[in-house]
């Protein structure tokens, strides 16, 4: 078997490289032509570029690009020693092809010979005889023999004279439409128009029908006349499902010529190659061997130099046709650059090792071209900025690239190829393997790629296991079936960018004001405040203090308007300074209050976050202004006051300094009351000389026998662990106000029971409005403290209201010892102070309490934040559906202990399950393919804790927990606004540097931008894709039918058919001829 190699150089031919570094002493050749190069020029861009520049580095010459204005920041004029602006002032094709310039900067910088590419320049015979008169060498065949090749119709003829068979056609190029009318009336349709100075499917168009002639001969004129510099076309008769083989040449000036095998190009899009194999899958013996004799023949009787391709079709009877040759160096493989190079130096092929006998096939390759379009979108070119660009690499894979990294610019000028991927393997089936995987590892945001589309044709069986021709792509519509991209990290940055430049999003359905009216402090005596509980707790220790409370008469109170109120209430909105003005008052007048809540919990990061002020700061200001009463703390167990485990070390360390900076009480709980969390944080606050107050998180209803699964017996013997762990307070941490009356008599009653000697606190909601009633029925069962909130303050999802706490326990056995008119007094203060908080005040959207909560069990802080969401999703009229699916959530995840952060997770839940509009029954069935919030995911892989009973099952089994995808993620600043309305935005992810450019909504409101065409208004036409106007074929007032061509775009050098989407009268044109559009930018209006 020949042996192709190809193991290392991609499709090109190692065996090329291998032979040229063979002694050139063991050759005889003629040596007259020696030149030896010294400098280099590229007159092209991009890949192509970059690779010459390497061959050229790599043989000790010094390399010279050229660039256009609009390249300034291409990759290709940085890979060069010496760079050059030619075309100042001309379209950004037409600076290519600006010979006088190219040349002048040649001679200027003593470049001594000039490397075309492919494309552009490298078939038009005026540049190979310009830089002859130069003194310049043309890196490729002579200007006579480019001027025949690149003649397709005198190299149709050289053709014929050489034996080798063509496809009928024009013998010149066709001066007229009439002439191509004539050519399809002998021939019959198809036909195919091509450029006749250019190649690479510029220019080229399949006519099918006579009504589509005019209008395909005028694109392909001026493609050509865009690409080339020169529209003449010629016509052929289209073969219908050709195979595309080309064979790859290479000669020297002496006569000789060889072969270096085949590759397969049938799989095209717009005639242009995507997906290419070396050598041809199952060719017939016979037919490659006619292919590769009558390149040959073909090349020598042109008198063909340096390297080439002779282009055939293969039609389904095994007939081959040659097309055309591209020269000088349509190939794409860096190995025959030094070849070339060499033999424009005037070396002979023989003196270069390279003989026909020595070249082998080894193996199989595949190239992929990696485009910026949008195969969905009938492959359009995508436009803009490539924000992520990570490459597939390995073992068999090169890369040849100029504008893939990440920052780069992909404008509508040029082509669209982003990146040549080429796998090498012993087989197809290994070489597409690799090339699989090698896809599959790239990662490019900001522009829109053919991968996924080259992905379905790699794992194609027809182009696996058979042949493929030129219809492939037409005739398997499947490969449209485009897996999508998850994209996550990149639209969470684009969201946080959004932010980051134009904050929240979401609408605030409240538009009150803040009151101006400011509050009245109430009168304080001089002095100092009297004796609290502070005090007893600062002389007996924590023991001392429980014991006093245990012995007190009457019932105590904890305030929690300092904290809790506010968060369920204001959002946690309240500032420090409202907080210390009131202050003197308390500690003057509420000294028998057993305690005062002021911190943790939320507002310690809502006072960073949003407050901006210092959590420490405030605890120390109001420890100054209130000695006597006793400070208490909300510690979610080994979260302290945060949403995620810390280090142990971390939470005794809290705790240290929270103590030292006037924290007394630690009410300490976890929200599955999962012990192994509380017992850290109990330990915590103890080590720190706090009081420990362990709270038992409440759920369900143990007065109703059908519940049974946190029952009076589950609370009973939590209460026994926590007690023995060495808890001074057993507090019960009703946060979403369940606790009924009856229910509150046999849960304290029990305890009481139990633990006759260690005090009781009660903490619970008033959301239901049984708060008064359920507190009263705590205190008759034994309870020794309630919380409440200050009247103005309390109600609601709120606390039960102070004032009445006071006046139903006035003159018997639990009176509290506070006088009802100093409440008057600090109710008043803080009605006033709440309107200064009125665009947080949850009254806003809710105007009561609701007793549904005993079915939905939302904790107070959250129902009001659920509500005050929906209200500004534009759900207000659904916050039944949210509460109905909070409940169903709830069962889901096994009927949870809800509050923060479990309460997050049933709500999580709940969200999703509402967006989604999926039923409990639908999530459980389809767990296995939803993708859940990641709390919810965080959950179930045990991240919060063991809930009491386990997990559910089979639900936990079904959802897919994955790991290790965390991302991190770090703001680091905003850029500067540019011409586009934009910001960039600089991130830090994963330990990369990452950015966004994001649109500033404020500033684009003063600056001036094309309408887009909005899709609701029947009639407006946009632009399908960025590009610029060549032609506007309507004028306004014109008649259209629909699908009539309105205008002419071209992008990428491709040209583009904007036709009309229904019939109706021309209303406005918003564009004209060489106007550069966006995508979706307004391009006409039509009304029917």
């Amino acid at each position: 078997m020949l042996q192709f190699a190809v193991v290392r150089g991609g499709l090109g031919l190692l065996a090329v490289r291998r032979a040229c570094l063979f002694s050139r002493s063991s050759h005889s050749a003629p040596q007259a032509q020696y030149r030896p190069i010294k400098k280099v020029m590229v007159a092209n861009r991009g890949e192509i570029a970059i690779r010459v520049f390497r061959a050229c580095t790599e043989l000790g010459i010094r390399t010279v690009a050229v660039y256009s204005e609009q390249d300034t920041g291409q990759m290709h004029r940085q890979k060069a020693d010496e760079a050059y602006l030619i075309g100042k002032g001309l379209p950004p094709v037409a600076a290519y092809l600006d010979i006088a310039d190219i040349i002048k900067v040649a001679k200027d910088n003593k470049v001594d010979a000039i490397h075309p590419g492919y494309g552009f320049l490298s078939e038009r015979a005026d540049f190979a005889q310009a830089c002859a008169d130069a003194g310049v060498m043309f890196v490729g065949p002579s200007p006579e023999t480019v001027r025949k090749m690149g003649d397709k119709v005198e190299a149709r003829s050289l053709a014929i004279s050489a034996g080798v068979p063509v496809v009928p056609g024009t013998d010149a190029p066709i001066a007229s439409l009439q002439e191509a009318q004539a050519f399809a009336q002998t021939y019959g349709f198809p036909i195919i128009f091509k450029a006749a100075y250019g190649g690479g499917g510029r220019g080229m168009r399949v006519v099918r029908e006579y009504e589509e002639l005019e209008e395909n001969y005028q694109r392909a004129y001026s493609e050509a006349l865009t690409a080339f510099g020169n529209g003449a076309l010629f016509v052929e008769k289209f073969i219908e499902r050709p195979r595309h083989i080309e064979v790859q040449i290479l000669g020297d000036k002496y006569g000789n010529v060889i072969h270096l095998f085949e590759r397969d190009c049938s799989i095209q899009r717009r005639h242009q190659k995507v997906v290419e194999i070396a050598p041809a899958f199952q060719l017939d013996p016979h037919l490659r061997d006619r292919l590769h004799s009558d390149a040959v023949s073909l090349a020598k009787q042109v008198g063909y130099e340096n390297a080439g391709t002779v282009e055939f079709l293969v039609d389904k009877h095994g007939k081959h046709y040659f097309i055309e040759v591209n020269s000088p160096s349509d190939v794409d493989f860096v190995d025959l650059v030094h070849a070339q190079l060499r033999i424009c130096e005037g070396r002979s092929l023989p003196e270069l090792g390279l003989k026909q006998d020595k070249i082998r096939v080894n193996g199989c390759a595949i190239q992929c071209r990696v485009t910026t379009e949008d195969p969905s979108r009938g492959f359009q070119p995508d436009t803009g900025r490539i924000e992520v660009f990570r490459s597939g690499e390995g073992m068999g894979i090169r890369l040849d690239s100029a504008s893939a990294f990440q920052g780069a610019v992909i404008s509508p000028h040029y082509d669209s190829l982003l990146v040549k991927v080429i796998a090498s393997g012993k087989d197809l089936h290994t070489a597409s393997s690799k090339m699989s995987r090698a896809l599959a590892e790239f990662r490019v945001r900001g522009v829109k790629t053919n991968i996924p589309f080259l992905q379905n044709v790699l794992s194609n069986n027809q182009f696996l296991h058979s042949t493929v021709d030129t219809q492939f792509i037409d005739e398997n519509p499947e490969l449209f079936n485009l897996k999508p991209t998850q994209n996550r990290a990149q639209k969470l940055l684009h969201y946080l960018g959004h932010v980051m430049v134009n904050g929240p999003t979401t609408p605030i359905p409240v538009k009150a004001k803040p009151s101006s009216i400011d509050p009245a402090v109430p009168s304080v005596t001089m002095g100092d405040p009297p004796v609290g509980f502070r005090d007893v707790l600062l002389r007996r220790g924590p023991e001392g203090f429980a014991k006093a409370v245990r012995a007190h008469q009457g019932l105590l109170l904890m305030d929690t308007t300092f904290r809790d109120a506010h968060q369920s209430l204001l959002a946690t909105r309240v500032r420090t300074h409202d907080l210390k003005i009131i202050s003197p008052f308390v500690s003057h007048n509420f000294s028998n209050l057993f305690s005062l809540e002021n911190w943790g919990g939320a507002t310690f990061d809502v006072a960073m976050r949003f407050l901006s002020e210092c959590p420490w700061k405030r605890l120390q200001e109001l420890r100054a202004l209130i000695p006597n009463v006793p400070f208490q703390m909300l510690l979610r167990g080994a979260n302290a006051v945060g949403y995620t485990n810390y280090p142990d070390n971390a939470v005794f360390k809290f705790c240290e300094v929270a103590k030292e900076n006037g924290m007394d009480i630690f009410r300490v709980f976890d929200s599955l009351n999962y012990l192994p969390n509380m017992l850290l944080g109990m330990e915590a606050a103890g080590a720190a000389g706090g009081v420990v107050e362990a709270a038992i998180s409440y759920t369900g209803d143990v007065s109703d026998p059908m519940r049974q699964k946190y029952s009076l017996d589950y609370y009973v013997k939590l209460a026994d662990e926590l007690v023995k762990a060495g808890t001074h307070i057993l507090s019960v941490k009703d946060m979403a106000g369940l606790l009924k009356p009856e229910a509150s008599k046999l849960l304290i009653g029990a305890l009481r029971d139990r633990f006759p000697d260690v005090p009781i606190h009660v903490h619970t909601h008033d959301t239901a409005g049984a708060g008064v009633a359920a507190m009263l029925a705590c205190a008759e069962a034994g309870a020794d403290v309630v919380d409440v909130a200050v009247d103005s303050m309390a109600g609601m999802t709120s606390q039960p209201s102070m004032g009445a706490m006071v006046a139903c326990t006035k003159g018997t056995k639990y009176d509290t010892g506070i006088a009802l008119e100093k409440v008057f007094d600090y109710s008043e203060y803080w009605e006033v102070t709440r309107g200064l908080y009125a665009p947080f005040d949850c009254t806003a959207t809710m105007k009561s309490g609701n007793a549904d909560v005993y079915e939905n069990e939302i904790p107070g802080g959250q129902y009001t934040n659920l509500h005050f969401q929906a209200h500004s999703m534009g759900l207000g009229n659904k916050f039944k559906e949210v509460k109905k699916a909070y409940t169903e959530a709830n069962k889901l995840l096994g009927d949870l202990i809800k509050v923060t952060p479990s309460s997050k997770i049933v709500g999580d839940l709940a969200q999703f399950m509402v967006q989604n509009n999926l039923t409990r029954a639908e999530v459980e069935e389809r767990a296995d393919e939803l993708s859940f919030p990641l709390s919810v995911v965080e959950f179930l892989q045990g991240y919060v804790g063991i809930p009491h009973g386990g997990f559910p099952e089979p639900f936990r089994s079904k959802v897919e927990l994955e790991r290790g995808k965390i991302l991190h993620i770090k703001a680091l600043a905003l850029g500067d606004l540019n011409k586009a309305g934009q910001r960039e935005v600089f991130f830090e992810l994963n330990g990369q540097l990452r950015s966004v450019l994001v649109k500033d909504t404020v500033a684009m409101k003063e600056m001036k931008f094309h309408p887009k065409a909005q899709k609701s208004v029947k009639g407006q036409v946009g632009a399908p894709m960025p590009g610029k106007v060549l032609e506007v074929k309507v004028k306004v007032g014109s008649k259209v039918e629909k699908g009539q061509p309105l205008c002419v775009l071209s992008a990428m050098k491709m040209e583009t058919v904007v036709n009309s989407p229904l019939s109706g009268t021309v209303k406005a044109i918003h564009v004209e001829a060489d106007a550069s559009l966006e995508g979706d930018d307004l391009i006409l209006e039509i009304e029917e």
